[in-house]
């Protein structure tokens, strides 16, 4: 069993914010963002401690981690920031695990949302806004968005970053052409879709897939109880 974690570096954890409750009533003004009514953020990335925690019970139990990074952090006035940058202490600490082979890193969007659309609204939830796939975008954005995001990987890491994970698995053929004219060789989501190319999409529905949000929510005792529950069965990335 794969164990995966997402939403690294994506600013959704800081605009992504919507309610469930009361048929969408929660949306109404400041209401989504009280305890509770709010589905999702706000939230603080995970530091560098964190990751340290982290590391830590990956070695112990001898697990590997497959790491989806957002490759730019999107701001209240759409800027775009480069992951090693916006979180140099942690991109370094992450590079480093990632060379000796208990970390592994996948794309998880440019910036997990539509530009420009990504901030709360005042009546209604923006869920649907940080998504980054949508087939309604033009073919140009979906590749546009991958090479961007891969370079901004690649040069970080220093080697192929050749896994996207669709953020909320939301992806569509247009995606898949894009990744596959990028270089990815896989796409790890819970949806497969047919197609031509020669890119293989990885089935996400056996694997612990999980958020930094439950990190932060919970701590990494959390993980740990994770690891305890599937120490036997982990297994190398693909």
């Amino acid at each position: 069993m794969l164990l995966r974690i997402d939403d690294i570096g994506a600013s959704s954890k800081e605009f992504e914010i919507y309610s469930k409750k009361y048929f969408g009533f929660g949306n109404f003004l400041f209401l989504k963002y009280l305890r509770h009514f709010k589905a999702w953020g706000k939230y603080s990335e995970l530091s560098l401690e964190d990751w340290k925690n982290i590391s830590l019970l990956i070695n112990k139990y001898n697990a590997k981690l497959l790491i989806g990074v957002t490759a730019c952090w999107v701001d209240k006035d759409s800027n775009l920031t480069p992951f090693p940058i916006k979180f140099p202490k942690e991109a370094m600490f992450i590079k480093n695990k990632v060379k000796e082979g208990s970390f592994k890193v996948a794309l998880h969007g440019l910036t997990h949302c539509i530009v420009g659309k990504h901030k709360p609204r005042l009546f209604t939830s923006n869920r649907k806004y940080h998504r980054e796939f949508w087939d309604y975008l033009p073919f140009e954005l979906h590749f546009e968005n991958i090479r961007k995001g891969k370079q901004i990987l690649d040069d970080w890491l220093e080697e192929d970053v050749n896994i996207l994970i669709p953020p909320g698995n939301v992806y569509c053929l247009k995606t898949i052409k894009a990744a596959y004219q990028n270089g990815i060789k896989y796409i790890n989501a819970d949806n497969a879709i047919k197609h031509e190319y020669n890119l293989k999409i990885i089935d996400s529905k056996n694997q612990v897939c999980f958020h930094d949000r439950e990190i932060k929510l919970y701590g990494v005792k959390w993980l740990k109880k994770i690891l305890d529950d599937n120490k036997e069965e982990f297994y190398d990335f693909f």
